[in-house]
């Protein structure tokens, strides 16, 4: 190992003269002018003419929205490019992030490469099979059938959908013969930074690199490294020489120590860029860019330090679908997802049951969102075909996402899947070799056999001290069978299917109620234990292979708008403000009203006239909460508005309030944008809201929407039925700029308009 000191502020490169940069690589989105059809003709028979044109991330069939027979077979991908003259010369690639879930690839009739596993990333060399001077034709043959070697179970057992396309980005990549390596498909491959040592003053970066040289002689490199605080300012900048061989690779482990490091954590996820060129002869032959944050992460069976302080970590489980179009989100799609998930008031996510997007981590790195990352696995355990590819999986996965800050742990484990201690023992060893550090973390469903043992609380028997423990799933299952023992019985007046936490954002104000308290006694039971963290099954509602209908457990409904329970996870964070009604105000419904809130005390009015002022509630669903909700007992007599008011040390801090909603007289468009504007060659929910004359949602009514649109693609029916007075349309941007006009009409109201402009 190289050691050096990369003394810290703006220590500038020396001796390196003008840099000429006609040489350098590129990784360029190849998302565009793509060709499909759904076949099981021989690659042979498959005519490009005869397809339709398709831009990438794309699902090989729009789904309705209560998905029953989720497609599957054989369906081709096709794309036509001509090499332009700057990569003539070059080495090329093709990588798909995701492509489900056999793949074979051929280029101009020649077959490249046959990859197995739909979630996680392949790179295919071009240049064997590649004109420099005629139009190349890219094949790509999908197969999403079910599948002994990937697991996970048969989809019509399947309690979740696998969907199916080339649903991720694919990219170009074009290299010099002097290169940094892939990180996936190469042992020691790409960039790896990880940091130890913290203090207040320091901390040692380990930075590793592997670069091949395909030149037919030995080469000398120099390599450059530049390193970025989270404002932009270049902190350290280092220099190595290095000398490679021909048609081999070599890996540079420096150590270089940064003064005065800005941590990454949930309040404050700052992010540092480390960026590395490789030059020969002062020509920049190759560049990459890495973000990284510093943190240090230490569990025990104690508990959880996050940069040497005690946490506990309040989470949530997801499926990465959305309605309509499957896997297919855009990489702003997934940014909107990881917000709600923040502003939901979480810390961690766990990514079930499979490897979910980079940009989705991407997005948790920057919003401070730590994560449970995961293999795919669920109920099924194949034979030695099957665990060699659940191995390579493993490796595979911490390779591309070991520069992650928001990695909590890899979650190596089969879910809810017996596994014999030579797989845990053997993907435990592969986590050591591909993780060299003390807080590389494995998470399994088998105690005594990982770092860390999750377990689902309707599994809960006895609890286990000596061994670190997540809650990786609760306040579904639980309610939902009603098997599991807890205080269901409290319930004597509800139907069995009111007590459930599967509950539609249509089932009502009693409904949408019990769900919230099914969560409240759930997660404060969680915190009587030594689990360092907890997980809410699950944020958004999804569809499943088995059943015929969608799981409704979600704080969100699949369209990502929120129910009560929402409002009760964001009130257990102290910052910000929360003050939050879970009622509709409804004469023979509203029965007592409670309120969710991180302040101290709420006076409660009701047409203006103060009812009560209260405390946070001390039931034994509320003794380990950080932020207990505050129940008034006082029913709807008539329609009129309930107004709560949240102080904090005597000052008014927040105000909430409902009037009962009257009848609809027009609608309101609402464009989900969470965080970041529709882009080019995005996906975008469409809300059209019922309201009253006072713009109050009428959430009774489920009128039927027409919307129309223009200058995007519609992938939800035009012809919608309100849910809760909310009908969602889902639309996918093109890849120009322009102008969307959006409009819905309803039976008896005004047509509403909308336009959303794409820079």
């Amino acid at each position: 190992m190289k050691l050096f000191l990369c003394i810290a502020y703006c220590i500038l490169l020396g001796g390196c003269g003008k840099n000429v940069d006609t040489e350098r690589s590129s990784t360029d989105l190849f998302n565009d002018g793509w060709l499909f059809v759904r076949s099981d003709s021989q690659p042979a028979a498959i005519r490009p003419d005869k397809m339709e044109k398709v831009i990438l991330p794309h699902t090989p069939r729009l789904e309705p929205l209560t998905v029953n027979n989720q497609w599957q077979g054989i369906c081709y991908y096709a794309k036509k490019f001509m090499l332009p003259e700057a990569l003539k010369g070059k080495l090329l690639f093709i990588r798909f992030d995701g492509a489900m879930n056999v793949a074979d690839v051929w280029l101009n009739g020649k077959h490249l490469l046959t990859h197995t596993g739909g979630y996680l990333p392949f790179t295919v060399p071009l240049n064997s099979a590649l004109e420099t001077e005629a139009e190349n034709t890219l094949l790509v043959r999908l197969d999403n059938r079910d599948n002994k070697i990937t697991g996970p179970k048969p989809l019509r057992l399947l309690d979740f959908c696998t969907y199916g396309g080339l649903y991720r980005n694919v990219w170009l990549i074009s290299k010099d013969s002097l290169y940094i390596t892939d990180p996936v498909s190469r042992k020691e491959g790409g960039i790896f930074v990880h940091a130890s040592a913290l203090s207040e003053e320091k901390a040692n970066l380990h930075i590793r690199t592997n670069i091949a040289n395909f030149f037919t002689g030995n080469k000398r490199a120099d390599i450059e490294y530049e390193i970025h605080d989270p404002s932009g300012r270049i902190v350290s900048s280092y220099r190595e020489m290095l000398s490679i061989r021909s048609k081999e690779d070599t890996t540079l482990n420096v150590v270089c120590q940064l003064k005065r490091p800005v941590l990454w954590s949930p309040e404050s996820p700052s992010l540092y860029t480390l960026n590395i060129n490789v030059r020969q002869r002062n020509r920049l032959m190759d560049s990459e860019k890495v973000r990284f944050g510093i943190r240090d992460l230490k569990i025990t069976p104690e508990g959880l330090w996050l940069n040497g302080k005690k946490r506990f970590l309040r989470g949530v489980n997801r499926h990465q679908e959305y309605p309509y179009i499957g896997y297919a989100l855009s990489d702003e799609a997934q940014y909107r997802d990881a917000r709600k998930i923040k502003e939901a008031g979480f810390d961690y996510v766990r990514l079930s049951h499979y490897p979910q997007s980079p940009a989705f981590l991407e997005a948790c790195d920057e919003m401070g969102v730590l994560v449970l990352d995961a293999i795919l696995g669920w109920q099924y355990f194949g034979d030695s075909l099957f665990i060699e590819h659940a191995l390579h999986s493993a490796r595979e996965l911490i390779r591309r996402d070991r520069n992650h800050p928001s990695l909590l742990a890899w979650e190596l484990s089969i879910n809810e899947t017996p596994m014999p201690s030579t797989f845990t023992k053997a993907v435990n060893q592969i986590a050591r070799e591909e993780f060299p550090y003390p807080d590389c973390y494995t998470a399994g469903w088998i105690r005594n056999a990982y770092s860390i043992y999750i377990e689902a609380r309707q599994h809960r028997h006895d609890l286990y001290p000596s061994q670190p423990l997540l809650v990786s799933e609760y306040g579904d299952w639980e309610y939902y069978a009603q098997n599991a023992g807890f205080h269901q019985n409290n319930w004597k007046d509800l139907l069995p299917e009111e007590r459930s936490s599967r509950q539609p954002r249509f089932s009502g104000e009693k409904r949408l109620l019990q769900q919230a308290r099914n969560i409240q006694e759930a997660h404060n039971d969680n915190l009587k234990t030594p689990a360092f963290a907890d997980g809410y099954w699950a944020m958004f509602d999804y569809n499943r292979g088995y059943a015929d209908d969608i799981e409704y457990s979600g704080i969100m409904d699949i369209t990502r708008i929120p129910k009560f329970s929402y409002y009760f996870f964001r009130s257990q964070r102290t910052t910000p403000d929360v003050l939050f009604i879970a009622s509709y105000w409804q004469p023979g419904e509203s029965q007592q009203v409670r309120v969710f809130g991180n302040c101290e005390e709420v006076e409660l009015y009701v047409d203006d006239l103060l009812v009560e002022r209260r405390k946070p509630d001390t039931d034994i669903f509320s003794s380990q909460l950080t932020h207990p909700p505050f129940t008034f007992n006082v029913s709807c007599k008539k329609p009129g508005t309930v107004k709560a008011v949240g102080f904090r040390k005597g000052k008014v801090v927040s105000e909430h309030k409902v009037t009962t909603a009257g009848k609809p007289t027009h609608l309101k468009l609402v464009v989900d944008e969470s965080g970041i504007a529709p882009a080019r060659n995005d996906v975008v929910f469409v809300y059209a809201l019922i309201c009253d004359k006072q713009g109050s949602l009428v959430h009774s009514a489920s009128d039927s929407i027409i919307f129309h649109i223009e200058g995007a693609q519609l992938c939800s029916p035009a012809f919608l039925q309100a849910e809760a007075g909310i009908a969602t349309a889902l639309i996918r941007t093109g890849n120009m700029p322009g102008h969307i006009r959006i409009s819905a009409e309803a039976k008896g109201m005004p047509q509403a308009d909308k336009e959303i402009i794409i820079e």
